[in-house]
């Protein structure tokens, strides 16, 4: 739900007055769920009363919903007597001064128009059943050669490709072209020989196929063009944008695939993809990664062109603008959820997010937020505080403050009820609930004021950039693996860029942007010490380059970023180097450019791997495998149950011996588990966790997880030693790998930190930034975001930390600042002074915040 009115200029005169009395129009619009109940024309125009007189709101989104096994909405979806409702709403909206966004679905995940709560009825599958959800099947046959091999090609769905690969030297063989009326004949040579044949099937899937324009277009006309034939006139208007939610690519098992895939891959790419696509189930040997890069990477470019792209193309046409977002966006492998998260977000207007439930989904708001910043875009949306329960003020400011601080911009609140007694997903976030009513009107004009001053196409400021791994996910990645797809299917150990980005906003308050790939081949360029990001309007300059870690990387990225090294730029990587191109050919060129700025630092895995469900700063896994008692490894401070500790090889091991030692005493039960083909397999179990030997039968295994499942209260566990040794011998430590540095005459300097801790990177970042935007004084650290709009400096400092603040900031330049502060409207002039850091001039900023508490430092551009 977006605001283009927002976008305008504003003078500082009127900018002040609307701040201390924001407008209606920078107030949140919440989600308004017409759930499992009539609705009716007197009901929603007394609703939109209450919800901007009673609470402040400035609008709604409407949602039509129905629970599951339930089908109590009324109007019918998309009827005649349904639009009189709707038309009541935006001609009471239009009185009011209300603002409406079009919500595209009965229900969700879009793209069924009522399939999935909704009311059962898959009318875009029943209309258009041969535009629905593909999916790509495979079908093998081993032998032994020399031997003949005849089969006929299965007849349903499309042939994408055949291929022999023999599975010793994994020489491939295309067999595509010798498909003769629906049968491959071949004479397999000497060997062991996998022959498989893959299909593009279609399915029972209700949902829209996703990866074709044409088919995403068919929905657009069944559902966004019924409403604008209806209601034209408040287009662009009362109707100012459309929300999506929830398409994703992990239905089918995550072999969501489309018909026109090869023709479009080569037409694009130059060459036939055909002999490739054993490599998206196996090792398929050197040429694996960069051919699931290929295949993989090109589903992710489909998918954005898809769906999200055809619904941005219908907005700009009919003047409003389109935002949305996917489903499971906190995955760390992002492969087989919406492809690339970063990439889905190319065409669309407003990157968005959910925040649902006990989702994690503030480690990733960066990497959304980020998204807009590569490709220049205003906005940033995020669906909030669904499936909470009824959370404290405490709890709603604190999520917006995290959201603000990492560039989201445009908070639509989850939800209003029509009807307040049958609410699915706690809270009922309006004037009828006893516990928001009374709060609602002030958090209204909270939001309003960090709307009026963040919600605009500023430009964003930031040291530091981090490299989105997004072709270490497409390379590890690969079709039915063990884990479930809804939850990525594939855990790529390797990728910490989520923990590295959490180290930098939440423990060293640094913030920072996510580039992705494409926008660093595209949009970046070396100029002196500087990695320059040039956009017409979000332009960044970064000091810092982070490789967080990789097995994967694009050869076009590293040539860049050693030009930005060699040119006296700074990089750090973390966890694993990369060893493999995302392009044919350039291992070698990876291998040589890595070990020329990390001299001795070890390429690929560090064997062994050590994993947690949640780490606290400073205690990681590995130091629960050091072989000391005096260190340990603990959860993140609030997570104490169901967490795990995880030791992982790439080759299997024999073992029989577990040693625990917990070093509080707070886990009532636990088991422990080891994998076996591709599952996990429950071990040993038992009550209170203390210290404990465990001797077992003997397994050969390459993971053993200790599952701490429950406690007794405590709000974290924590383990000093786990010992998994065969016999008691030789038990699985840690490899400590120090840090690595090099530097050149230009100034360049590359660290490489096999573990990055809070302490470590601060100390790195320390060495290789003179000045940076925004420093703190050590334990006073507040989260921030930078922007400069229309000639202001606008900071906004937030303290989510459990005590008040009271500390003087440091900002970059010289500037005269003003305290604007958005819980009351109040302006005043800042404490402040000038000084000189190095070569920098530099601003002290006094600074006094109580714990959840906010405010905004603005002054003129330096």
């Amino acid at each position: 739900m977006l605001l283009l009115c927002l976008l305008a200029r504003n003078g500082l005169a009127d900018m002040q007055q609307e701040f201390i009395n924001p407008p209606l129009k920078y107030a949140t619009r919440p989600l308004w769920f017409w759930a499992n109940t009539p609705v009716t024309v007197e009901g929603v125009q007394e609703q939109l009363e209450a919800a901007r007189d009673q609470s402040g709101y400035g609008g709604f989104g409407i949602l039509p919903f129905n629970p599951p096994r339930q089908k109590g909405f009324k109007p019918d979806y998309l009827s005649d007597d349904y639009f009189e409702v709707y038309g009541a709403v935006l001609a009471k909206a239009k009185e009011l001064g209300m603002t409406m966004c079009l919500y595209d679905e009965f229900g969700f995940p879009s793209g069924s128009a009522g399939g999935r709560h909704g009311d059962g009825v898959a009318r875009f599958k029943n209309k258009y059943p041969q535009h629905t959800i593909k999916r790509l099947d495979k079908v093998e046959k081993e032998l032994t050669g020399p031997a003949q091999y005849a089969a006929a090609i299965p007849q349903t769905g499309r042939l994408m490709s055949v291929v022999a690969m023999e599975t010793t030297t994994k020489k491939r063989v295309n067999l595509t072209d010798q498909v003769k009326n629906g049968r491959i004949e071949w004479s397999a040579p000497n060997g062991s020989w996998k022959v498989m044949s893959f299909m593009c099937v279609p399915t029972e899937n209700y949902l829209v196929d996703y990866l074709d324009p044409e088919a995403c277009q068919l929905f657009v006309n069944m559902t966004h063009e019924a409403y604008y034939k209806r209601f034209k006139e408040y287009f662009g208007t009362t109707i100012d944008g459309t929300f999506f939610d929830e398409p994703t690519i992990y239905h089918e098992n995550g072999r969501v695939w489309t018909g026109a895939f090869n023709e479009k891959f080569e037409g694009e790419h130059g060459f036939d993809p055909a002999p490739y696509y054993p490599a998206l189930w196996y090792d398929i040997g050197p040429d694996t990664q960069a051919a699931r890069n290929a295949l993989f990477g090109f589903r992710a470019e489909l998918y954005a062109k898809g769906f999200p792209k055809v619904i941005q193309a219908w907005s700009e046409k009919h003047g409003i603008v389109s935002t949305g977002h996917q489903d499971q966006e906190e995955v760390v492998n992002q492969t087989g959820i919406s492809g690339d998260l970063m990439l889905s977000f190319k065409y669309q207007d407003s990157p968005g997010i959910d925040k649902i439930g006990g989702r994690p989904a503030e480690r990733v708001y960066k990497v959304v937020s980020s998204a807009a910043y590569n490709w220049d875009k205003a906005l940033v949306m995020s669906e909030t505080y669904g499936a909470m329960g009824d959370i404290s003020w405490d709890q709603v400011y604190h999520v917006a403050m995290e959201q603000y601080t990492k560039g989201i911009n445009q908070l639509i609140p989850h939800a209003v009820w029509y009807d307040d007694n049958k609410v699915t997903y706690k809270p009922e976030f309006s004037w009828r609930h006893s516990k928001y009513a009374e709060g609602l009107p002030q958090y209204n004009k909270y939001m309003g004021r960090l709307n009026l001053l963040l919600q605009n196409h500023g430009r964003h400021v930031a040291d530091i950039a981090v490299l989105y791994p997004v072709k270490t996910m497409q390379g590890g990645h690969y079709l039915d693996s063990p884990v479930r797809a809804y939850w990525g299917g594939v855990e790529i150990p390797e990728l910490d860029y989520v923990e590295v980005g959490e180290l930098l906003a939440t423990d060293l308050c640094r913030d920072y942007t996510f580039l992705h790939p494409e926008a660093l081949n595209e949009k970046c360029a070396v100029e002196g010490d500087a990695l320059k990001l040039s956009n017409p309007i979000n332009y960044e300059h970064y000091k810092v380059m982070i490789i967080p870690g990789h097995t994967t990387i694009e050869w076009a990225n590293l040539k860049k970023i050693k030009a930005f090294y060699d040119q006296g730029g700074k990089v750090i990587a973390t966890g694993t180097l990369p060893y493999k191109s995302a392009e044919f050919g350039h291992d070698e060129d990876v291998v040589a450019t890595i070990r020329s700025m990390f001299p001795g630092a070890p390429l690929g895995r560090v064997e062994p791997l050590f994993s947690a469900s949640t780490s606290w700063s400073g205690h990681g896994p590995e130091l629960a495998f050091d072989g000391s008692e005096q260190t340990r490894w603990n959860s993140k401070d609030g997570e104490s149950e169901n967490q795990w500790l995880e030791f992982s090889f790439e080759q299997e091991l024999p073992v029989n011996q577990v040693d625990v030692l917990e070093m509080f005493d707070r886990v009532s039960s636990y088991r422990v588990q080891y994998m076996k083909g591709g599952q996990w397999v429950d071990w040993v179990s038992g009550q209170k966790l203390g210290k404990k030997t465990h001797k077992l039968e003997q397994v050969v295994t390459s993971k053993v997880r200790l599952c701490m499942d429950t406690t007794n209260g405590a709000k974290s566990v924590s383990v000093a030693e786990f010992s998994v040794t065969l016999d008691g011998k030789a038990p699985v430590r840690a490899v400590a790998v120090p840090a690595i540095t090099s530097t050149n005459s230009k100034g360049g300097k590359a660290v490489f930190l096999k573990t990055p801790t809070a302490q470590n990177l601060r100390e790195t970042l320390d060495a290789m930034v003179d000045t940076y935007d925004v420093e703190f004084e050590a334990g006073q650290e507040l989260r921030y975001i930078h922007k400069v709009k229309d000639g202001k400096e606008i900071f906004f400092f937030a303290n989510l930390n459990k005590q008040a603040i009271h500390s003087w900031v440091e900002l970059r330049g010289t500037l005269t600042p003003e305290l604007w502060n958005p819980h009351t409207g109040a302006i005043q002039p800042a404490d402040f002074s000038h000084a000189k850091k190095g070569a920098e001039n530099i601003t002290r900023v006094k600074i006094e915040l109580d714990r959840i508490q906010s405010v905004f430092v603005v002054a003129d551009a330096k």
